[in-house]
C-alpha cells in the first residue's frame, strides 16, 4: 500500500525514538531526510540500512514530484527532519499537501518535539499556547511581529538561534515589558539541557555576564498577555461593558467585540483579552448597574 510516513526522530538523545518509528524506518522503501548525514547517524546506531535521499528547503520544490512518482508506484516513503517532528519549522508541508491532493495516505507518527518538551517543564501556563516558530531575522520586521502579538493572551513559544537570542530578548523586553515570565530552554534532552527562568531583562543580563552561553538550540517560552490591574476597570467604561454583554446574547464573542471596539475606539485584541480574563467582573458590574437604575426609577 502506498503510504507517506511522517517519522519523528530524537532531538538530542538517541534513546528518544519510539519502537514504532524504528519499525517504520525498517519497513519503508525510501527515507527522505532533511540532512542525510544526521539521519545516517541514527540509522547506523539502530542498524537500519535503507536508501536515503536529500529533502530540504533548497531542493523541496523539485523533489516533490520525484517522491510523488515513487509513492504512486506503490512504494512506502518516510520523511524525517534533522531532529524532532517533521514539518514543525522544517520542510515537508508541500509534500504532505500534494499527497493529500493525489489521495496518497499520509500516516503521522507521534514522537519528540522540542517546543512541547520545553513547554511541559517551563512552569508557564500550558492550557493554551501559540507556536510562532522563528521570528524574522531583521530587527524592524522582528519588532513589527512582536508588536502584532503583544496582546496575545496565550503562552508564546519561539525557536531562536544563539546568534540572535540577545537581540530577540531585547526586543521582547522593549515591547512586552519586564513583567512577563520568560523561559529560555537550551539543548533539550541533551546532557547539557538547561532551563533559565526570569523576565527578559534578567535573561539579557545573564547572557551579557556569560552565565548563559550563546550556543546550542534554543526554545523561548513567554508568558501570555494579561491586562494590568490598573487597566482592568479603568480603560473601558461601563457602557461599553453593558453593550458587550447585551450583544453576546445574540452574537458570537468575536462579532460582538468588533462592534464594541468600533463603537468605543478599543482594540479588538485588548477587548477580547480583557473580557476573557474578567468575564464575571463584567457581568457583575453590568447587573449591579442595572439594579441601581431600577431602584432609582422605582
Amino acid at each position: 500500500m502506498t503510504n507517506l510516513y511522517i517519522v519523528p526522530t530524537p532531538i538530542g538523545n538517541l534513546k528518544d525514538i519510539t519502537l514504532r518509528a524504528l519499525n517504520t524506518l525498517k519497513e519503508v522503501d525510501l527515507i527522505a531526510a532533511e540532512n542525510i548525514h544526521r539521519t545516517s547517524l541514527i540509522l547506523n546506531h539502530y542498524r537500519i540500512f535503507k536508501k536515503i535521499i536529500s529533502f530540504n528547503r533548497k531542493n523541496e520544490e523539485r523533489k516533490i514530484e520525484e517522491l510523488i512518482s515513487i509513492l504512486m508506484r506503490g512504494k512506502k516513503v518516510a520523511i524525517v527532519s534533522n531532529s524532532g517532528t517533521p514539518l514543525i519549522s522544517d520542510p515537508g508541508f508541500h509534500l504532505v499537501k500534494k499527497c493529500i491532493e493525489r489521495h496518497i495516505k499520509v500516516i503521522p507518527l507521534p514522537g519528540p518535539c522540542s517546543m512541547i518538551t520545553a513547554l511541559s517543564a517551563s512552569g508557564i501556563s500550558t492550557n493554551q499556547f501559540c507556536y510562532e516558530g522563528f521570528l524574522p531575522r531583521k530587527n524592524l520586521s522582528k519588532r513589527k511581529r512582536l508588536k502584532k502579538i503583544e496582546e496575545e493572551y496565550r503562552t508564546l513559544i519561539f525557536f531562536e538561534s544563539p546568534k540572535r537570542i540577545l537581540n530577540t530578548l531585547e526586543c521582547i523586553s522593549d515591547i512586552f515589558g519586564s513583567s512577563r515570565e520568560v523561559v529560555l530552554a537550551k539543548e533539550i534532552t541533551k546532557i547539557w539541557e538547561t532551563f533559565y527562568k526570569g523576565n527578559a531583562k534578567k535573561l539579557i543580563k545573564l547572557i551579557k555576564l556569560g552565565e548563559i552561553k550563546r550556543k546550542g538550540e534554543i526554545v523561548l517560552i513567554v508568558e501570555g498577555y494579561t491586562p494590568s490591574k490598573k487597566n482592568e476597570h479603568g480603560s473601558i467604561n461601563l457602557n461599553a461593558k453593558k453593550l458587550l454583554n447585551l450583544l453576546l446574547k445574540h452574537l458570537p464573542l468575536r462579532d460582538a467585540i468588533k462592534i464594541v471596539g468600533k463603537s468605543y475606539n478599543l482594540r479588538n485584541n485588548y477587548l477580547y483579552n480583557l473580557f476573557i480574563t474578567n468575564r464575571y467582573i463584567f457581568e457583575h458590574e453590568c447587573s449591579l448597574s442595572d439594579r441601581k437604575i431600577y431602584e432609582r426609577v422605582n
